[in-house]
């Protein structure tokens, strides 16, 4: 187990550039699954997304999620995680950690510079397994 309280197995995949599918909770109680990019800050799961986004206006309404995600070079090897927004991150420490996820996925800077904010996540339920 490592020090944030997520597996160690779960830590390696989000470390990874892995896309994880983040399932929030529509007004009408149904699921929304999409892809995101996912990143670690104090302990915490990160995503990035336009506030105005379905995804972001659900988790502003309603803090619930559930994220997954495969290992881009082993797809057996995959990880689950359920939990809440615990802090919406915008501006100046918003792009720090946008730049740093954008550095592990593509290499660089988030092309984009506006428009965008974090939500950090704090995990419930964590664990990893391969099939």
């Amino acid at each position: 187990m490592s020090q944030t309280g997520i597996p160690d197995e779960v830590r390696a995949l989000v470390e990874g550039a892995n896309i994880a599918h983040i399932a929030t909770v529509l007004p009408d109680g149904a699921p929304h699954s999409v892809p995101v990019w996912v990143g670690l800050e104090d302990g915490r799961l990160a995503i990035l997304t336009s506030p105005g986004s379905r995804k972001g206006r659900n988790l502003d309404r309603d803090p619930r999620l559930s994220i997954s995600i495969t290992d881009s070079a082993k797809p057996n090897l995959m990880a689950h995680l359920r939990g809440r927004v615990c802090e919406r991150v915008d501006g100046d420490r918003a792009w720090t950690i946008i730049d740093r996820m954008s550095e592990k996925y593509l290499g660089g800077p988030y092309p984009l510079r506006e428009d965008r904010v974090v939500y950090l996540i704090e995990p419930e339920v964590a664990w990893a397994q391969m099939f």
